[in-house]
């Protein structure tokens, strides 16, 4: 089966991401998922445009196209302009968007690298593809695609199908908050874990997300700020404890995320053993990410207790890390065979370097 070539010189994507954009733009130009129906229909409708998808996520927002316009780079200036009216932005706002403006074999390889976690924060991670899956399944449910963009869409999800089967760019984790989770998992069935944030930092909070999004059962919050560990237990669904309270509880919980800024040890070798104790020695995870450290490394030697400072959480992602990027070179030997197979045959290139536009 191979692409037609109209399919491809007619293909036109606009977007920005974490690398091009900082959050307080790319949130102005989010779509929220109840507006992204009307978005592919809008850009259906623009002068010579004919099929679409919107791609939005918190890392980037991107609109594939096709259209039948002469001239691709009227198309994108066409997708700016529809960004800039679609949410109303001042001037300076217009002025610091910066996207990259693909078309043909580049549009199409980029989004198999995004499908593929290649273009993602996390290297090869895979929430990305389900991402990408639902916004291809609202747009055909509206009838904004057609011929050309469910082939390479679903061209897209082969690829990134292929990726993951035949590589290990997803294995190992690149993240303290994902690390946290895999050694929780480890240690406790999530389903039934019990998770208390010493300090409500912004790293403990994403892995407590981590956690929750996992299936950790509930989460108590400790801050010197009780307003803030209200904030942040709500947020996370769990409850608020005030901060000399917080070491009474330690024996329901069976992970703890400490991240005070305390000068020196706030849990030390004789508490942990009187909460061992009243555990009957069930095994409690401890996440130290607090610099200097709030763990007394002692703690490390008391039966049952697995102890993780910010430097241990750190080595183990970079472990993670560095295995993903081996595989990054299969991955993309992956993508250009099928770029190849189907018709996209321009010889790659760089992305990042010659195809990020400021507007």
């Amino acid at each position: 089966m191979i692409v037609p070539p109209s399919i491809s010189e007619h293909l036109v994507c606009l977007g920005l991401n974490y690398r091009t954009t900082p959050v307080e733009v790319r949130e102005r130009v989010a779509f929220p998922e109840s507006k992204v129906p009307d978005a592919v229909q809008e850009i259906r409708q623009l002068p010579g445009f004919e099929e679409s998808v919107v791609l939005s996520t918190c890392n980037r927002v991107e609109l594939y196209a096709t259209h039948s316009l002469s001239d691709p780079l009227q198309a994108h200036d066409t997708l700016v302009d529809y960004l800039v009216r679609r949410f109303e932005l001042p001037p300076e706002q217009a002025e610091a968007l910066v996207t990259y403006r693909l078309r043909s074999d580049e549009a199409a390889r980029h989004l198999f690298r995004v499908v593929s976690g290649l273009d993602s924060m996390v290297l090869g991670e895979t929430e990305i593809f389900g991402q990408v899956k639902q916004a291809y399944k609202v747009a055909l449910e509206t009838g904004s695609t057609g011929r050309a963009l469910n082939k390479l869409f679903q061209q897209a999800f082969t690829v990134g199908k292929k990726v993951r089967h035949d590589t290990t760019i997803q294995r190992g984790s690149t993240s303290v908050g994902s690390v946290a989770v895999d050694l929780a998992e480890k240690v406790h069935d999530l389903k039934q874990c019990r998770v208390m944030l010493v300090g409500a930092g912004e790293m403990s909070r994403t892995c407590a997300q981590s956690l929750l999004s996992r299936g950790a059962q509930s989460i108590i919050v400790s801050n010197r700020s009780y307003d803030r560990a209200v904030e942040l237990a709500t947020e996370m669904k769990g409850r608020a404890m005030k901060f000399d309270e917080w070491e009474h509880a330690l024996h329901e919980v069976d992970v703890i995320i400490s991240s005070t800024s305390a000068p020196h040890f706030v849990i030390k070798p004789e508490l942990i053993d009187q909460v061992m104790r009243k555990r009957r020695w069930d095994p409690l995870l401890i996440i130290d990410i607090a610099v200097p450290r709030d763990v007394d490394p002692a703690v490390n030697e008391i039966e049952g207790v697995y102890l993780y400072d910010i430097d241990a959480l750190q080595a183990i992602a970079d472990d993670g890390r560095r295995e993903r990027e081996r595989q990054l070179s299969a991955c993309e030997r992956i993508i250009e065979d099928h770029l190849e197979k189907y018709g996209f045959t321009n010889p790659a290139s760089p992305l990042a370097a010659s195809s990020h536009v400021a507007v």
